[in-house]
């Protein structure tokens, strides 16, 4: 049996409130995930000169950023969400759904829609090379190499201009289809599809 929410707070004859089925697309591992990987991020963005926190926070994307990776390509359920292969759609599908949001005629996602499937492995592979390269450049081999430390900025300043453009997409996302994607994230739940959405 699906969730529901309340749709409205009743009627003026005290009527029983009709409820919204609500569908569970997100499992809590991958919630979990995506808030400890977002503050890992925004707290390495923060102390962005280095030191004992910087590092912390910085192993700790890391190793998030991997194991979703992982659980991107080798999810044990193959029709899981979870799996880049569900939401991440090839150049020409992603370029067509550009288009239909231009004309505000895309459908709605349940999952990650074409352009957001596409952000987040961009998130992942800028997180998973910062972090990489931060790592690389704390040991003795790569200690003060200028092409490491390269790579770790080229990667961190990528990682502060891709995260307002996700923030501005759910924002986007959000007030197109009347549905809090933010508050979605956290329990894991979206409105029922309907005519015309796409399963996650």
């Amino acid at each position: 049996m699906r969730d529901t929410e309340p749709l409205a707070s009743g009627d003026s004859a005290g009527a029983a409130v009709p409820m919204a089925p609500m569908w569970p697309v997100w499992s809590l591992p991958l919630r979990l995930a995506h808030g400890v990987l977002a503050a890992s991020v925004i707290g390495c963005l923060l102390l962005h000169e280095g030191g004992r926190w910087h590092e912390a926070l910085g192993y700790t994307a890391l190793g998030v950023s991997a194991l979703r990776l992982a659980a991107g390509l080798f999810g044990t359920q193959a029709d899981s969400p979870a799996r880049f292969a569900r939401f991440v759609a090839s150049p020409r599908d992603t370029w067509a759904y550009a288009c239909r949001v231009w004309a505000g005629r895309e459908p709605r996602h349940l999952g990650h829609n074409p352009l957001g499937g596409w952000m987040v492995l961009a998130l992942l592979t800028a997180a998973l090379l910062a972090g990489a390269s931060g790592a690389a450049f704390v040991t003795d081999r790569f200690w003060g190499d200028a092409q490491v430390l390269l790579l770790h900025a080229v990667a961190g300043w990528s990682l502060l201009a891709l995260l307002p453009l996700h923030l501005a997409g759910v924002l986007f996302t959000s007030l197109r289809q009347r549905e809090n994607l933010v508050r979605a994230m956290l329990d894991g739940r979206k409105r029922a599809p309907g005519t015309g959405d796409l399963p996650p």
